[in-house]
C-alpha cells in the first residue's frame, strides 16, 4: 500500500508538471454567463438555491440547466478567490482531477489485475491532451464530476461486493449526476460490467442494476422538472444530428490516438442527408467496433477490451441522442476516454507481456516506447494549456483549426476589439457574417464595432436586426438599450432594458444598466424598487449594493433639506425640498412642499411646475394640467412647463379613448 501511494504521489507530481502552466488561465466562453456575470454564484448566503432554482446556473435563459453541484462548487470557489480570480477555480478543478486519477487507478487495478498496466492506463488519461480541454474549461468541470461519479460508483461496486446491498456505490453516482446529467448512463455501464465480468443475465442482471435505475429515474425526473422552461439544447434536426453522431464517434476515436486537431469550438456540421459519406463511414466504424467487442468479449483475457470499448460507446450516448447546438465538442470525450484507456492497456498487455517476458529487448523497448508516448501526451496537454491561456490565444487557435466556424471568427474579433483593434475586429465580424448571416449576437457586435469607428448611423439598424432575429432573447434589447443610453436617449434606453429584464429577470448586467439609467434620471423610487428586488435575488450584487448607498445618500440629502427648510422657511428652500421629494419618488410630498412655497410667494411659476410634475407622476392628469397651465401663464416661454402641460394633456386624451 505504501508503495502504491508513493506511485500515486509521483503520478500527481508529473501531472502537476504537465498542467503547471494552466493555473492562471482565463475564464472562457460559457464561464462568463455561468460564473463571471452570474451574481447568483457570487454569494454563499443560500447554497440550497442551486438545488431549487435553475436560473441560478446561468444568466442566459437558454442555458439554465440543472447542475447544482457545479454551481455550488463555483460559488465556493468565488468566495475563496474573493471574486473573479481564475486561479482558485483551476486549483479546485485540478484537485478533483487528481481524485479522479486515484479512483481510475483503483478501478483499473481491479479490472486489469496488474498494477503496472493499471498505472499505465491511468497515466494515459492523466496526460492525454483531451483531458486538458475539460480541466482548462472551468464550467465544464461538470464532465469531471460526472466521470468521477460513475468511476467511483463502479469502483465501490467492484471492490466491495459484500457492501452492495447497502447502496453506498450509489452516493458518488448521484453526486456526479447532480454535476452533469450525462452521468445518468451509469446503469448501462454497470449492466455492461455485470454481464461481462459476472455473467449476469435476465433477472439477475436486472436485480444488479435496479437500484441504479431507480436512482437514475429519480434524478432524471428532478433534473427535467428543474430545467428552465426556456432551455434550448440546440437547433439541428434531431434525426440528422443523430446520424452525424456515427461519424463523430469515429472522430472521437481518432482523437484518442491522434489528438492533433483539438479545438475549443469545432466547425463540424450536421449532415444534410442520411446517405452522406460521413454517415456511411460512421456506421462502418460502429460495425467494426461491435465486431471487436463480439470477439474480445468471449475470452476472459480480452474482456477488458470489450468492456472498455463498451464504456466508450455508452458514455457518448447522452450527447449522441440529445440534439445539441454543436454536433461535437472536445470536452465530451472526457467521460468516454477512461474506457479506451482500459481497452488499450489490456490490448498492449496481452500483446507485449509474453514477448517482454521472453526477451529483455522487448521489455526495455516497450518501457521506452510507453514512456515516450506518455511524455508526448504530457507535452500535448502542456501545449493545449498554452492555447487556453487567454481569450485571444484560444479563439485565435479556433480560427486556425475551425475556419468555417462563424462564432469562432466573431469571438476572436471580440478579443481584437478589446485591445483596441476595432477595424481588424470588424473584418472578422464581417467574415463571420458570411458563414452565419442570421446570428443575433454577431449583429450586436458588428453594431458596437461600427459605432466605435464613428459610424452610428450603420450601428442602429444592426441593433434592431439583432432584436428582430431573436425577439425572445434579452441580449438584443440590453445592448441596444446600452447604446441608446450612451447617446443620451434615456427613455428609449429604459424601455429596451425593461424589455430585456422582462425576458430574463436573471440578467444582472441589465439590472445594473437600468439602475444607472434610473439614477441618471433621478427616479429614486423606481431605483429603490429595483435595488430591493436585485438584492433579493443576489444579496452580494455589487451594482445593487452601490446604488443602495446612492439611495441612502439621496435620502440623507432630503433630510438635510427638510432641516434647512425648518429653519429658513423661504420659498426657495421649500422648492428645493419639493424637487428632492420628487427625485425620491415621494410625489405627494413634492406637491405639498411646492404648495408651501406658494404660500410664501404667490405666483411662483417654478412651484406650480413642481406641483404639475408631482401630479403627473401620480397620473392625476386634471390636477397636473391645472398646475402646468398656471406655470405656463406665469412664464409663457418656459419649455419645461410647456412640456409638462403637453404630457398631461396627451396622457389624459389617451386614457379617455
Amino acid at each position: 500500500m505504501a508503495r502504491q501511494l508513493l506511485y500515486f504521489l509521483v503520478l500527481a507530481l508529473l501531472t502537476f508538471g504537465a498542467y503547471s502552466n494552466h493555473f492562471d488561465n482565463a475564464f472562457h466562453f460559457d464561464d462568463f454567463h455561468t460564473v463571471v456575470d452570474n451574481a447568483r454564484v457570487h454569494s454563499l448566503d443560500d447554497p440550497l438555491k442551486f438545488f431549487r432554482d435553475p436560473s441560478a446556473f446561468s444568466v442566459l435563459t437558454t442555458h439554465q440547466v440543472f447542475r447544482p453541484m457545479v454551481s455550488l462548487s463555483l460559488s465556493l470557489d468565488w468566495y475563496l478567490a474573493s471574486g473573479a480570480r481564475p486561479r482558485w477555480f483551476h486549483v479546485s478543478t485540478f484537485f478533483w482531477f487528481l481524485v479522479l486519477l486515484g479512483v481510475l487507478r483503483a478501478l483499473f487495478g481491479h479490472l486489469l489485475e496488474s498494477p503496472g498496466w493499471a498505472w499505465f492506463a491511468t497515466a494515459i488519461f492523466a496526460f492525454h491532451p483531451v483531458s486538458a480541454e475539460t480541466v482548462n474549461y472551468i464550467i465544464q468541470r461538470g464532465d469531471l464530476y460526472a466521470t468521477l461519479g460513475i468511476s467511483a460508483a463502479l469502483w465501490i461496486y467492484v471492490a466491495f461486493p459484500a457492501q452492495r446491498r447497502f447502496g453506498f456505490y450509489l452516493i458518488p453516482f448521484a453526486i456526479g449526476a447532480l454535476g452533469k446529467t450525462t452521468a445518468l448512463i451509469f446503469p448501462l455501464i454497470l449492466a455492461w460490467h455485470a454481464g461481462i465480468y459476472e455473467g449476469a443475465r435476465g433477472k439477475a442482471l436486472l436485480a444488479r442494476t435496479l437500484p441504479a435505475l431507480a436512482t437514475t429515474a429519480a434524478i432524471g425526473w428532478w433534473a427535467a422538472k428543474m430545467t428552465g422552461a426556456a432551455f434550448n439544447p440546440g437547433a439541428y434536426t434531431p434525426g440528422l444530428y443523430r446520424a452525424t453522431q456515427t461519424y463523430i464517434t469515429l472522430h472521437y476515436f481518432e482523437n484518442f490516438f491522434l489528438p492533433f486537431g483539438l479545438t475549443a469550438d469545432t466547425d463540424l456540421k450536421a449532415v444534410t442527408s442520411y446517405d452522406d459519406p460521413k454517415v456511411i463511414a460512421g456506421v462502418l466504424f460502429l460495425a467494426l467496433l461491435a465486431g471487436a467487442i463480439a470477439v474480445t468479449i468471449r475470452d476472459r483475457n480480452w474482456r477488458d477490451v470489450a468492456f472498455g470499448l463498451g464504456w466508450f460507446l455508452v458514455a457518448l450516448i447522452p450527447t449522441a441522442v440529445v440534439a445539441l447546438a454543436e454536433v461535437a465538442n472536445d470536452h465530451r470525450m472526457f467521460m468516454a476516454f477512461p474506457g479506451l484507456c482500459l481497452a488499450v492497456a489490456r490490448l498492449l498487455k496481452n500483446l507485449l507481456e509474453p514477448r517482454m517476458a521472453a526477451a529483455p529487448a522487448w521489455r526495455y523497448g516497450s518501457l521506452a516506447a510507453g514512456l515516450a508516448i506518455l511524455a508526448g501526451a504530457a507535452y500535448g496537454a502542456h501545449q493545449r494549456n498554452e492555447v487556453w491561456r487567454s481569450e485571444e490565444t484560444l479563439w485565435r487557435d479556433v480560427t486556425i483549426k475551425s475556419p468555417g466556424n462563424g462564432r469562432g471568427l466573431m469571438n476572436y474579433g471580440l478579443t481584437l476589439m478589446a485591445r483596441g483593434a476595432t477595424k481588424e475586429a470588424l473584418d472578422y465580424f464581417d467574415r463571420a457574417a458570411v458563414l452565419t448571416p442570421n446570428y443575433a449576437i454577431l449583429e450586436i457586435n458588428r453594431a458596437i464595432a461600427k459605432d466605435a469607428l464613428g459610424r452610428p448611423g450603420e450601428a442602429e439598424p444592426l441593433f434592431l436586426r439583432a432584436i428582430q432575429l431573436s425577439p425572445d432573447q434579452s441580449s438584443g434589447y440590453f445592448y441596444y438599450g446600452r447604446w441608446l443610453f450612451g447617446k443620451g436617449r434615456r427613455e428609449q434606453a429604459e424601455f429596451n432594458v425593461n424589455q430585456a429584464l422582462r425576458l430574463n429577470p436573471s440578467d444582472f448586467n441589465a439590472r445594473a444598466l437600468l439602475a444607472q439609467i434610473r439614477a441618471a434620471m433621478q427616479r429614486w423610487k423606481e431605483l429603490g424598487e429595483l435595488v430591493e428586488d436585485t438584492l433579493r435575488l443576489a444579496p452580494s450584487d455589487a451594482s445593487a449594493l452601490h446604488y443602495k448607498k446612492v439611495l441612502e445618500s439621496a435620502k440623507g440629502r432630503t433630510q438635510q433639506l427638510a432641516a434647512a427648510v425648518a429653519t429658513a422657511k423661504t420659498p426657495e428652500s421649500w422648492l428645493e425640498l419639493s424637487l428632492a421629494h420628487f427625485q425620491a419618488g415621494r410625489y405627494m410630498d413634492c406637491v405639498h412642499a411646492a404648495e408651501e412655497a406658494l404660500k410664501l410667494r404667490p405666483g411662483y411659476a417654478e412651484a406650480y411646475n413642481n406641483i404639475a410634475a408631482g401630479y403627473n407622476a401620480l397620473e392625476m392628469w386634471d390636477q397636473g394640467i391645472k398646475a402646468a397651465t398656471e406655470a405656463v401663464r406665469l412664464k409663457p416661454d418656459w419649455d419645461l412647463a410647456r412640456n409638462n402641460l403637453a404630457h398631461a394633456v396627451r396622457q389624459k386624451m389617451a386614457k379617455s379613448k
